[in-house]
């Protein structure tokens, strides 16, 4: 069973009344977390006064240099259409007419209602700041600030982003103001919501009067606002051919300009040409509290790539700011981290949450009618009704709320867990006996939990996927969907010789245990070996052809002693040509353990019991599993489970006067366990 959402405390003055309340209400995993991420969360707590730009850092109202660590909130004011999975990607202009020419002006309206509603809202500001980030860069296109049909300025959008800076106040995050969109668009990329012609924020100066002009505006009404970190004037501009860095330049200064008239307060951020890589000709620095951005994808990770940012720096004696980075593996997010802050150079990372996706925290789920909409754009299906699209879209807007969204646990431990490139963890909740799922190996980098022969990508030029199957984790092992109607939702795929998983398990029972492991081959070519603490268990097992790549089959692969508390288990490839979901171990019967079907029940304990009992279960495939307790006269006192479960390790609690129905005095008691079709009935003693 997946936990809830991770709350994570702040402030050091909360953690131990926060920790308390958590391990007391949530699984013990919301508190390992808690404690893993708390010392990014205390290493710098923002405090509000004006961050400035001193020698080549960046440094707080105290003159204390700082490590700055940031999110973006990419997709919530300027939807990007890569993070919702639009064919050809779109601009956030070309997917509003897309919508509103299916659903038509009105329920577009209310889509996009919903839509900000759930993207962002204080829950994702909270969340943020507990993770450990302390500002925000917040994308924002100039008519989120500027009313193009009254040539006025929008008090509406300036009052949206109040209640925003509000939430970060509230959460002592500070906020980086990103003009994601600038007028006539900065490139002529939908990421800048041009027009896909031209980037005609250069070839149209009268674009650039209107820029500058809101730039001063937004200056003008926050001066004195110590909660925002600084301005990021254009975000990734690329100009036309025939445009020289000169005229980026002298963008920026004009605009810088009008920002000092009336305030001198705030940092201004300045992107290089070319996707803010290109810094020719931007310098020397033009102001006395500035910084320059660059952002940082799909290259290497050491310092030759950031080497000539770092002459700029030492050279100019001004602060780095790298001010967007992401779209890629977690071991790169870590190697990429570290490679920042060994250079002391703050960060803000991309982005905090998107559409089906593995590479940010936070994951909202893809419906089906949702993808039906997506065919249709990409003119694989006909056109949907009216009201099935409204329907669909709506769905997926609720989907957006940071309630219903997948953490993505891995990509936190690789941007703030400081041993994630020294030595693996164990994923939560891998126990044995029991079913340990092939995608649930430890956390940790390529070579220390897993080894796998593509894990990042390093060219901007050539795709080179992770993660083939994208699908679960953001680590090099290629994980699916595995389409098993009995098994887990996702195993792992494209397996090659060498390849090796490791699992860090916690040993429940001192057990004798038969070792299966569930594959799937369409030739049956793989060959596999575990060990258990570096012992192999049974024999390498030769992957039988089981017709189909998504066709399974559980065989066993031999008998194993448990015993101790921990186990480190390890899954590797001798031959490729297999996929892989689960390794069982399952107790032989004649030791307590009770076969119900193809489930395994252990025996309920403590028996008798006092105050509460226990019921063990280990489940290799999906059932509907009912738990009923009956007094000795037959008469029923409580239905504590009655679901429909996913594979894995289960275990039930009952609290008689505690959980609900009939009261439970001293005396006999039974249970009956349905697991699909079959039963067990088992006979308990309570003593008050």
């Amino acid at each position: 069973m997946k936990p809830p959402l991770n709350k994570l405390p702040t402030r050091p003055g909360q953690v131990l009344k926060d920790a308390m309340a958590m391990f007391s209400c949530r699984q013990w995993r919301t508190w390992f977390l808690t404690a893993l991420f708390l010392w990014a969360a205390t290493l710098h707590a923002p405090g509000f006064g004006f961050y400035h730009a001193s020698g080549n850092h960046i440094v707080d109202s105290q003159g204390r240099v700082v490590q700055l660590r940031g999110v973006g909130l990419g997709g919530w004011l300027f939807p990007e259409g890569y993070m919702l999975h639009m064919p050809g990607f779109g601009s956030p202009s070309s997917i509003r007419a897309m919508i509103e020419e299916l659903i038509g002006p009105e329920a577009t309206r209310e889509f996009y209602q919903v839509y900000e509603t759930n993207y962002v809202n204080e829950k994702d500001v909270e969340q943020i700041a507990r993770w450990g980030f302390d500002h925000i860069r917040l994308p924002f296109s100039y008519r989120l600030f500027y009313d193009e049909a009254n040539h006025s300025f929008d008090e509406a959008g300036f009052a949206r982003f109040e209640t925003f800076l509000g939430w970060c106040k509230n959460n002592g995050l500070l906020v980086v103001l990103d003009m994601h969109g600038a007028p006539g668009g900065q490139n002529a990329s939908n990421i800048s919501d041009s027009d896909g012609e031209e980037a005609r924020l250069w070839t149209d100066t009268t674009n650039q009067t209107l820029a500058i002009q809101i730039w001063r505006e937004i200056a003008r009404r926050y001066a004195g606002e110590e909660a925002i970190l600084g301005y990021d004037l254009l975000n990734e501009p690329v100009l036309p051919p025939g445009y020289p860095n000169t005229v980026l330049r002298n963008f920026y200064v004009r605009a810088t300009a009008a920002i000092r008239e009336v305030d001198p307060n705030h940092l201004v951020f300045i992107e290089g040409n070319w996707f803010a890589t290109d810094f020719t000709h931007l310098t020397p620095p033009f102001d006395s509290n500035m910084a320059y951005s660059f952002h940082k994808y799909w290259s290497e990770t050491d310092q030759s790539t950031i080497q000539y940012l770092l002459d700029i720096r030492d050279t100019y004696n001004v602060p780095l700011w790298m001010g967007e980075s992401g779209e890629n593996s977690n071991p790169w997010f870590a190697e990429t981290v570290r490679l920042l802050e060994n250079n002391q150079i703050d960060w803000c990372w991309w982005t905090h949450k998107k559409v089906a996706t593995t590479t940010s925290p936070l994951s909202a789920e893809m419906t089906p009618e949702y993808r039906q909409l997506l065919d249709y754009w990409a003119g694989r299906a006909t056109r949907p009704s009216a009201q099935f699209a409204r329907d669909a879209l709506l769905a997926m807007a609720e989907n957006l709320a940071i309630e219903r969204c997948r953490l993505n646990e891995g990509v936190l431990r690789a941007l703030f867990d400081p041993d994630f490139l020294i030595q693996p963890s164990p994923f939560p909740g891998n126990q044995i006996p029991g079913v340990v799922e092939a995608v649930h190996y430890d956390f940790g980098t390529q070579g220390l939990a897993y080894s796998d022969t593509d894990f990042k990508r390093v060219r901007w030029d050539v795709f080179e996927p992770w993660n083939i199957g994208g699908e679960y984790r953001n680590d090099g092992v290629d994980i699916e969907l595995s389409q098993d109607g009995e098994g887990p939702r996702y195993s792992v795929g494209w397996i090659q010789a060498g390849e090796w998983l490791r699992y860090s398990l916690e040993v429940t029972h001192d057990v004798e245990c038969d070792v299966f492991v569930r594959v799937a081959s369409a030739n049956g070519e793989g060959r596999l070996r575990l060990t258990l603490d570096g012992r192999q268990v049974g024999a390498d097992v030769d992957v039988p052809a089981t017709g189909d790549w998504h066709r399974w089959e559980t065989i066993p692969v031999g008998t194993v002693q448990l015993s101790g508390e921990k186990a480190v288990l390890t899954c590797r490839a001798l031959k490729s040509g297999f996929n892989l979901s689960q390794i069982l171990f399952i107790p032989r019967a004649e030791q307590g353990f009770q076969p119900v079907g193809s489930a395994v029940v252990g025996p309920s304990f403590p028996n008798p019991f006092n105050n509460a009992v226990h019921f063990p279960l280990i489940l290799p495939a999906r059932a509907r599993v009912r738990l009923e307790i009956f007094d000795s006269l037959g008469r029923k006192v409580i239905r504590l489970v009655d679901q429909n479960l996913e594979p894995g390790n289960y275990s039930f609690r009952w609290e008689p006067g505690s959980q609900g129905g009939r009261s439970a005095a001293s005396g006999i008691y039974f249970y009956r366990l349905t697991i699909g079709k079959n039963n067990k009935v088992g006979r308990l003693v309570l003593q008050r």
